[in-house]
């Protein structure tokens, strides 16, 4: 018969056997957890990371950074697989024959996804800025004010600029009348709540004229432009870091100077909210604006005023409104 002594040192054995099922249950757990972390990552395109990859297939193929640029020679801003970059080209040539085309695929499908997310983010950032948009139109049109504007959007952002056949500034001095004061104090509640920079930009005719008050087309440009910026600022509160201004005097003009009424257009000033996108969504802006505005079946040469560069209405039909825009 076995000691009472040996048979506790059985069942102390027996229950240290039946707990270590927990460890190999634990190993199990954490596989399966790694694993369903590593499928989510996959899943996840993180351009920077690829950018890395790509850099690291460069230093194994034997090539780093390009020495004009310092930048990886499989990246540059019209696609790493242009034919005319020449980085692209030196990379390439080290690239064994048998393993260029497999290359040449990764970079392709690494532009095609960077710049169809660039070009959805351009087309998300139009939307948002037509949203402005619309809230200054609504804006204006109560107050009858919507034919003393013209809009578009650029790869700047969304440029509201002060047109009119009514004089919205004196001739040859830089105050607003108290038309153009009731314009600007009509979208300036929809300014106040957005949180981008607003840049004001002055500009003059192209009259050969010196003006009255101020030594050149240039100063006077600019004090136009500073006292909308003023009136921003110290009557509906603005904050000063959210502005600047800048004078271009003669040399931007909105409409050709030999289109009859021109002289009225391009004596102007340009509210621009400026999009804080990142460059490469920008740069497409322009393009994504045209879409929506062919999607809308508007006019080539119609803006968001749907009026032409004279200030008639496109095709002999009434003016596009801002309506007709998704």
């Amino acid at each position: 018969m076995s000691s009472p002594k040996r048979r506790r040192r059985e069942v102390e054995e027996e229950h240290e056997n039946h707990e270590r099922w927990l460890v190999s249950y634990a190993d199990m757990i954490t596989v399966l957890m790694a694993l369903f972390i590593v499928m989510f990552a996959m899943s996840q395109v993180d351009e920077q990371k690829y950018q890395q990859l790509k850099d690291g297939l460069a230093v194994g193929f034997g090539h780093e950074k390009s020495i004009l640029s310092g930048a990886s020679p499989a990246s540059n801003s019209k696609g790493v697989s242009d034919p005319g970059d020449a980085s692209y080209e030196m990379l390439l040539a080290q690239v064994p024959e048998a393993q260029r085309a497999t290359v040449t695929k990764i970079l392709e499908k690494s532009d095609r996804l960077r710049n169809g997310r660039a070009a959805g983010e351009a087309r998300a950032e139009v939307d948002r800025l037509l949203k402005v948009w619309k809230r200054i139109d609504t804006a204006l049109r109560r107050k009858g004010l919507r034919d003393d504007v013209r809009a578009t959007i650029d790869d700047r952002g969304l440029v509201v600029s002060l047109v009119s056949e009514h004089v919205v500034f004196e001739p040859n001095v830089a105050q607003l009348t108290n038309r153009g004061r009731r314009v600007v104090d009509t979208l300036a509640p929809v300014l106040v709540e957005l949180t981008e920079p607003i840049e004001l930009d002055g500009h003059t005719n192209q009259e050969k004229v010196k003006p009255k008050y101020y030594p050149t087309d240039w100063e006077l440009s600019l004090a136009r432009a500073a006292h909308v910026l003023r009136r921003l600022e110290e009557v509906h509160g603005i904050r000063a870091t959210r502005l600047r201004a800048t004078g271009f005097g003669h040399t931007k003009p909105l409409v050709d100077p030999k289109v009859r009424g021109s002289q009225k257009v391009n004596k102007r000033v340009d509210i621009l909210v400026l999009s804080q996108a990142p460059a490469e969504t920008r740069a497409l802006m322009t393009d994504a604006y045209e879409e929506v505005r062919r999607e809308a079946g508007l006019d080539p040469e119609v803006g968001v005023t749907g009026r032409r560069a004279d200030g008639a209405s496109a095709a002999g039909r009434p003016a596009t409104t801002r309506e007709e825009l998704p």
